[in-house]
């Protein structure tokens, strides 16, 4: 046997013994973190519902966080924003761990962007992906009697338009009763015409570019077109940045218009806010809005922790 064969064995012997290393490590590292993480919400993902439409398995889909334990949780959807054109269900930061820890069953749920879907559409995405909660709530532990909606920016214009517009729940022979209660962060789309109206150039640009020039179909987009007496509209909870005067201006138009029909409704003005940080940090220790959610959630349903 040459040298230059010997040397070729022992350089194989080598690239075997790191490799052998380097393939224990992360399984000795595995082995740690499952011993020293304790796993405080069980999570579903990628949840379809919807199969009737391919477009890849972050759209019309669902991600549940559910408490360890127990049954009949009130469940929370939330709706993401991004201007109606971008954003995922995944974006969801402290929220899976500060909802399961106060007892309810946390949904995230994607629903198709713009251009694939106007808005029109995305409010039945989302009132479709209400139908499947309901449907499956018990399977994991949720009551399907308690629904409530929340959604930030361009979602807590669908979420709000849901709650408002009886047609899309009705279109899964549902209703507005299936709502218990709606929580909205920092939208600005309540009322479309005024909002284009009043838009400067950026944000007019976003606004015609998803609901188009016609002014009928900015009064069909609105949820404040739908608020009327009587509707069973359920209450909702209305968080805005203090400092932005269009989502200021919006939230308080809406809320005036659902207590002039008899509508539970509380605005609130969050102050040292920004519109990422109102989303980002809810469910942070001491954060204000956070208080002011699980406050409004708790004065139309209080879950037992331990069922």
């Amino acid at each position: 046997m040459t040298n230059r064969s010997v040397f070729q064995i022992h350089a194989w012997k080598i690239r075997f013994a790191l490799a052998g290393i380097l393939l224990a490590i992360p399984c000795q590292t595995a082995r740690s973190e499952d011993q020293t993480t304790t796993k405080k919400f069980k999570t579903f993902k990628n949840l379809p519902y919807d199969k009737t439409i391919k477009l890849g398995k972050h759209f019309q889909s669902l991600d549940l966080y559910a408490p360890v334990s127990g049954q009949q949780h009130p469940i929370v959807i939330w709706v993401h924003g991004g201007a109606w054109k971008i954003g995922d269900k995944r974006g969801v930061d402290s929220k899976p761990q500060a909802f399961t820890q106060h007892g309810y069953l946390f949904a995230s749920i994607n629903y198709r962007l713009h251009p694939q879907a106007n808005y029109d559409q995305q409010a039945h995405d989302i009132a479709q992906a209400i139908h499947w909660i309901r449907e499956h709530a018990k399977v994991y532990g949720g009551n399907p009697n308690e629904i409530f909606l929340m959604g930030h920016s361009a979602g807590a214009h669908l979420v709000a338009l849901v709650s408002t517009n009886p047609v899309y729940l009705k279109a899964e022979s549902l209703s507005l009763k299936t709502i218990k209660g709606t929580i909205l962060l920092d939208g600005a789309g309540y009322d479309i015409t005024e909002r284009i109206q009043t838009a400067g150039p950026t944000a007019k640009k976003i606004y015609t570019t998803v609901f188009g020039t016609d002014e009928k179909i900015w009064k069909a987009a609105s949820p404040l077109t739908y608020v009327r007496a009587n509707r069973s509209i359920p209450p909702f909870l209305i968080l805005h940045v203090a400092s932005r005067a269009d989502s200021r201006r919006q939230s308080e138009s809406l809320g005036k218009k659902l207590k002039a029909n008899r509508i539970s409704a509380k605005v609130i003005s969050a102050r040292g806010k920004t519109h990422l940080t109102i989303n980002r940090e809810i469910g942070v220790q001491d954060d204000i809005p956070t208080q002011e959610i699980f406050q409004f959630l708790k004065s139309i349903h209080a879950p037992a922790r331990a069922r």
